[in-house]
């Protein structure tokens, strides 16, 4: 069998995270998952390439939350680094839609002709946003949807990736930074902080010189920058772009002995993800925290400008600590990554301590907490950043409760799947977590059906 028909595996994998851990991008390990040591950032970037999702990195200036993401993103899609940094967009107030997407080719429209000069952003498979906060509200909508879905359209012309991911990375509030829009914001699958790695990683940082030239190559960079200016369909491009990736992949793996995925075996990689399964628990688990951070039994449902009353009967759950409910995003996420990272484990199914580990990271960034849940938590020891933290906490409060109901939890759900694939709703749930009350509404709409 031919090199480019091998399957990119698992070990594979590891070999590239633990080759940027080593050489390229220096943390302490913060994230424990099956008695393996990982560094939080590290993991979800590499899981965010490998499934083409979206992750915004937060931190201070200067701790390495754009290069981890160009590292990842240059070995997972065999990229120079080069070519990734001409493609990176630059956060700040005076961004244009001709900037970000393209801009009308002035020579041919003079001659009568509208054609879109595309920008490296648009075009390549990897994004990367830096300092996405520096750039207005009002800009923001510029990349929604082409982030969403790798659509770009400019003048009459459009362009679809069939392969896209997004980093974005974000400084603390100052007074340069504007507030990420939540449509914007929902549309991340993870958020992870890239922390200072200690004084005694940091002054060795400081010793090594040239950790750029690792994954530079600067005549395929020169080809890729010729191929992506040239007036051709973007489908023909991409053709001319992998055969350049290929060189950069030989070169990469002569010199390192890294194995790269080709587009390809991205995809297998991806086909191979979505075949493995959760387990019971797992999937009880993940309806469990689910359903509390949608439920509202006074109004319905939880809605960002209706605040429940603290008299409420479910006030000891999270519905009583947040002010919105979660979006239809958030479960995506969470099953993809959760997938991802059993992939990752060689796991053959998602196991419950998977999604535990998961869930904050797609949570942090999507809930708005109450002001007096955030005032409670504010000086308490932690080693994450507040929204991290909290998600964290939420987490291990909701998966105590699902330990102490873990049975009558997974009888209720098996009675629930029954009841409708029978098409017979009487059956009795007992229960008083809000997951028991949305099966039994659930079961009443299937009566009333």
């Amino acid at each position: 069998m031919s090199p480019e028909k091998l399957t990119f595996t698992a070990k594979d994998a590891h070999s590239i995270y633990e080759f940027v851990s080593g050489h390229l991008y220096f943390s302490r390990p913060d994230l424990i998952v099956d008695d393996t040591m990982f560094n939080s950032t590290l993991l979800f970037a590499f899981l965010t390439a490998l499934v083409q999702g979206k992750a915004i990195i937060i931190g201070e200036p200067g701790l390495g939350k754009t290069t981890a993401a160009e590292y990842i993103s240059s070995l997972i899609y065999r990229l120079p680094v080069g070519t990734i940094w001409s493609g990176t967009l630059g956060g700040h107030p005076e961004q244009t839609e001709e900037k970000i997407v393209g801009r009308p080719d002035l020579a041919m429209l003079n001659s009568g002709r509208e054609e879109v000069v595309w920008t490296n952003f648009a075009q390549l498979p990897v994004k990367i946003v830096d300092e996405i906060n520096r750039l207005p509200e009002t800009k923001q909508s510029l990349i929604l949807d082409g982030i969403d879905r790798g659509h770009w359209e400019y003048l009459n012309e459009m362009i679809l990736n069939d392969e896209h991911c997004l980093f974005a990375t974000a400084n603390y509030q100052d007074s340069g930074t504007s507030s990420i829009i939540a449509p914007l914001l929902d549309r991340f699958d993870v958020m992870v902080e890239s922390r200072h790695p200690g004084p005694n990683l940091a002054f060795s940082i400081s010793e090594i010189n040239q950790k750029n030239d690792i994954l530079r190559h600067p005549r395929c960079e020169e080809n890729l920058q010729t191929i992506l200016r040239q007036r051709l369909p973007y489908h023909e491009k991409i053709a001319g772009i992998d055969q350049n990736c290929a060189e950069f992949e030989a070169y990469i793996h002569d010199k390192y002995g890294l194995r790269l995925p080709n587009r390809e075996q991205r995809r297998q990689v991806i086909e191979s993800i979505s075949n493995i399964g959760f387990d019971v628990d797992a999937d009880a688990f993940s309806r469990f925290l689910i359903a509390e951070l949608c439920f509202c039994s006074q109004y319905g449902q939880k809605r960002s400008n209706e605040l429940c009353d603290d008299s409420c009967h479910y006030s000891g759950y999270l519905c009583r600590e947040t002010k919105n409910c979660i979006s239809n995003r958030f479960p995506i996420s969470l099953k993809t990554f959760s997938l991802a990272l059993a992939w990752f484990l060689e796991k053959s199914e998602v196991n419950i301590e998977v999604v535990r580990t998961v869930a904050p990271y797609a949570l942090a960034h999507r809930i708005q907490w109450r002001d007096d849940v955030v005032a409670y938590h504010q000086n308490k020891c932690r080693l994450d950043p507040m929204p991290i933290y909290l998600a964290k906490e939420a987490v291990k409060k909701v998966y105590r409760r699902y330990v102490e109901q873990s049975d009558e939890v997974k009888i209720a759900l098996g009675s629930a799947c029954r009841a409708f694939e029978t098409g017979d709703p009487q059956t009795e749930i007992e229960g008083d977590h809000p997951l028991f009350f949305e099966i039994r509404r659930d079961l009443e709409s299937l009566k009333k059906g």
